[in-house]
């Protein structure tokens, strides 16, 4: 009888604190700890806008369809098909933009990953999960020109409840290490630097965030990302922070989240002319939104 009282009082309080279906995104871009019920399906679509590097156009659409599947109660498998679309004009930049770009969607890469929860937010109030994925891009998301890019990614995740389970805490460090081989591209300038030299680079980022339900299927939340990047020849190569809100709305079945999320402050490689000195506008943007939606079946 207890046992069963217990089970009562555990589901009524995860319908009001979280999501019927665990591995909701309540922020666009800090991951929760949970993962999906053994058996549990989910479609997930993003779509992410970047935009502005101080000088010219630049717009790039980025878009992910990720399937994700309850291997166990503690293991979630992923696939991802990755596209981007791409108009830039008005600036060149050596080694990263060597020239003007323009297309429609296209894919450009794919990725396969694994989480596991070791501890679970919804039983302890707090949550410890890893994350492991291994990806393949073959367009460069900055210039949209031809690049092989192999990443294997490890996140280390945390989720804590708060105020009788109406906030939440994200937290996620990420390691990040890259090979890359950029394609030749004919006709380019001869004092236009574009090397072809396979690269090894090493990314870490630090993410935080809180979501707080402020009603019934609502929750208004912000977060902090700080990432870098060590790169073969030159060292630390860049580092950036961005902050901004998000937005999330559940039903049962789906949930969609919206972020905005503008760069703060940033450092590194400029290039030539940039006139906002405080931002990295090489590798990153002055801004971006993000918008992901999610169906569980």
């Amino acid at each position: 009888m207890k046992i069963n009282k217990l089970l009562f009082c555990f589901a009524i309080s995860a319908s009001c604190a979280a999501p019927a279906w665990a591995d909701e995104n309540l922020l666009g871009y800090t991951k929760g700890a949970e993962t999906l019920p053994k058996g549990a399906r989910e479609l997930d679509l993003w779509v992410t806008q970047r935009s502005g590097k101080g000088q010219g156009e630049y717009t790039a659409w980025d878009t992910q369809f990720e399937f994700e599947y309850g291997l166990t109660n503690k293991l979630t498998g992923s696939l991802y098909l990755k596209g981007m679309a791409l108009d830039t004009s008005g600036l060149i930049i050596d080694g990263y933009l060597p020239e003007e770009n323009q297309f429609n969607w296209r894919a450009s890469g794919v990725e396969a990953s694994l989480m596991q929860m070791h501890i679970s937010p919804a039983l302890n109030g707090f949550g410890l999960a890893t994350y492991y994925a291994l990806s393949y891009d073959w367009i460069d998301a900055h210039s949209g020109q031809d690049k092989d890019k192999i990443s294997l990614e490890l996140k280390l995740l945390t989720q804590n409840f708060f105020a009788d389970d109406q906030l939440v805490w994200l937290n996620n460090v990420i390691f990040e290490g890259t090979y890359a081989d950029r394609a030749e591209i004919p006709g380019l300038p001869a004092d236009l630097e574009w090397s072809t030299d396979p690269e090894m680079e090493i990314g870490l980022s630090y993410r935080t965030g809180l979501s707080y339900r402020v009603a019934p299927r609502w929750f208004v939340g912000a977060e902090i990302v700080y990432d870098t990047e060590f790169e073969t020849e030159v060292g630390q190569e860049r580092w950036s922070v961005q902050a901004g809100p998000s937005v999330h709305y559940a039903q049962q079945k789906w949930w969609a989240t919206l972020t905005w999320l503008p760069q703060l402050r940033g450092g590194g490689e400029m290039y030539e002319g940039q006139t906002e000195t405080d931002l990295h506008l090489i590798e990153k943007t002055e801004t971006e939104v993000r918008l992901k939606v999610g169906f569980n079946f």
